[in-house]
């Protein structure tokens, strides 16, 4: 079985570095990660990670527009998004679906369970 590969794309890099920790120490994965949309664009289209985690609130491009334009994007529509997210109210969640994520996780999240979170939603 592969290792899976998951960008994450969030402007704060000690919640990065936690989730790479977690995501190699609970399933063997890789983390690539992004400080901002933008950045997360260019290395999702280079590097066809199988998953993205997206921070819903960061400058520049908020997390909405980040899945919007990964979305309208050939290269990268395929890729499952799931929202990493302190604002997971019932509102803020009805929003990242219809927008088309494929999963909305809390922040602060479980770091013993942030793997099989990511399984779950996408059904590996």
């Amino acid at each position: 079985m592969n290792a899976k590969r998951i960008l994450f794309i969030d402007d704060e890099d000690d919640i990065k570095a936690l989730a790479g920790f977690c995501l190699k120490s609970e399933a063997g994965w890789e983390m690539m990660s992004a400080s901002s949309g933008i950045e997360g664009l260019e290395i999702a289209e280079t590097e066809q990670p199988d998953a993205i985690l997206l921070d819903a609130m960061m400058p520049e491009i908020d997390g909405i527009q980040t899945l919007e334009k990964l979305l309208h994007n050939p290269k990268t529509k395929h890729i499952p998004t799931i929202f990493i997210t302190a604002k997971a109210q019932a509102s803020d969640r009805r929003r990242f679906y219809s927008a088309g994520a494929k999963g909305v996780i809390n922040k602060p999240f479980d770091s013993l369970t942030l793997a099989s979170q990511i399984s779950g939603f996408l059904g590996w």
